[in-house]
């Protein structure tokens, strides 16, 4: 539905909610007025008790399409993305076959996406033996950036890059000024700690991916832009005890940002089940004082960002093993409750929605640089999320609208949660919604 203007009383201007109506035209905010202001057209008014902010800018999603489409796929994946605030997703280069790591790669993603986007997606490409000379040719397609991992991915098709292989890939990416984001976990530490055996419990899981694996890469990352002045992000942090090191790298004044996700903010591993593979990922939830510490590095800007790392999978990926933590695929689905997790969470701390906005959509839109997303203000795209701290959102799997029914949010409720969110000046509702809407994204200079 083409909405000419959206009004409401807490809408996000800079860090500040003030009472606005935001005037649409071609699908960008074409005024910013007063409450009063009056508009020809149809009008989104927003409840009192709702706050109007920038769409979320996720930039860590695993769509899966083409190759593993039974994962999750773009149509099912940018629904989920609507409906829980998303208005712009960046896809990471694997687990779809062909990987992102070749120009075929990236044509066979554009091919897929045609016409099943309900919101903007952008494409991350990949950084794997052997395609060094691919990487300046996707860089000037349009990819936002390159993916590596330091330990075996999960999947065959993206192995990881080993320390001489890392050292190549970022001179290369520090000679075209683009970005490398990496799974920061070191292998030699990890096959140190590899299980002997299957198990069911937790604990055991957390031991075979400690917090040594996460330094250890970290460090790495840290040594490589000191040495190629490339840029570099730290992605899905969950381990604090990196953060001195990560903290002492930004004063140094290297290029280096960081994220985590929803699931470290949320959840902490005292309180995990045994034999349930959906809190499964790599690396851990950890324990309930790193998570802590881990909100006190966003407040302290030591952590940049908060993406999903939405990473989804079949029940029967899932659930390979029957229980057995080893076996079971490694990835939580929470792309459609991110940011109503983290808002509730953030307020139970006394943090407010305005600070958990730039986590989600500004500071991730700068990082990709998309400046016309994740911020409202005249000349940017209007994507917006209608945050209702009025209504309850409680979570059911089965009612999610990513692909198989499989979260570690089932069963919770939240006080808050996305009611509307506007693409490029499209609203979508939530009871009804509808695709092809969204646009593929291309890097620009």
């Amino acid at each position: 539905m083409r909405i000419d203007a959206v009004r409401g009383g807490r809408v996000l201007i800079g860090d500040e909610f003030v009472p606005a109506t935001l005037r649409l035209h071609h699908g960008l905010i074409e005024e910013i007025g007063p409450l009063e202001t009056h508009v020809d057209g149809l009008v989104l008014e927003v409840p009192d008790t709702a706050y109007v902010v920038p769409g979320i800018v996720d930039t860590h999603v695993h769509i899966n399409e083409p190759g593993r489409t039974h994962w999750e796929g773009f149509r099912s994946a940018t629904e989920a993305a609507a409906l829980g605030g998303a208005t712009t997703l960046v896809d990471m280069p694997l687990n779809s076959v062909p990987p992102t790591t070749t120009l075929a790669g990236l044509r066979a993603k554009h091919e897929a996406a045609a016409g099943q986007l309900m919101v903007d997606v952008g494409f991350w490409g990949g950084a794997i033996p052997g395609n060094l000379d691919d990487l300046e040719p996707l860089w000037e397609a349009g990819v936002f950036g390159f993916k590596c991992f330091l330990a075996p991915s999960g999947v065959d098709e993206f192995p990881p890059l080993d320390p001489a292989g890392f050292s190549a890939a970022l001179a290369e990416i520090g000679r075209l000024e683009a970005l490398m984001i990496v799974h920061a976990e070191d292998a030699r530490i990890l096959e140190q700690h590899a299980p002997s055996a299957g198990s069911r419990a937790y604990a055991d899981f957390l031991l075979s991916r400690p917090d040594d694996a996460e330094l250890a890469a970290i460090r790495q990352v840290i040594d490589g832009a000191r040495e190629t002045g490339a840029r570099v992000h730290i992605l899905h942090l969950s381990s604090a005890r990196a953060l001195d090191l990560i903290k002492a790298a930004k004063d140094e004044g290297l290029r280096l940002t960081v994220e985590t996700c929803p699931h470290y903010l949320c959840f902490d591993s005292e309180h995990i089940p045994d034999a349930s593979p959906q809190f499964k990922c790599c690396p851990p939830i950890r324990d309930a004082g790193n998570r802590e510490e881990l909100w006190q590095a966003l407040r302290a800007g030591v952590i940049d960002t908060v993406v999903s790392d939405h990473s989804p999978a079949t029940a029967e990926e899932k659930g390979r093993g029957d229980g057995d933590l080893n076996q079971a695929w490694g990835g939580v689905s929470g792309l459609q409750v991110g940011f109503s997790a983290v808002a509730f969470e953030a307020r139970r701390r006394n943090i407010g929605l305005a600070q958990v906005s730039r986590w989600m959509s500004r500071n991730t839109a700068d990082q990709v640089g998309l400046v016309r997303k994740g911020r409202i203000e005249v000349g940017a795209d209007a994507d917006l999320a209608v945050y209702d701290s009025g209504v309850e959102f409680r979570v059911e799997a089965t009612r999610l609208a990513h692909r198989n029914p499989i979260s570690a949010y089932d069963g919770l409720r939240y006080g808050g949660r996305i009611t509307r969110s506007v693409v490029r000046g499209d609203a979508i509702d939530v009871e009804r919604p509808d695709h092809a809407w969204g646009r593929q994204l291309r890097r620009t200079s």
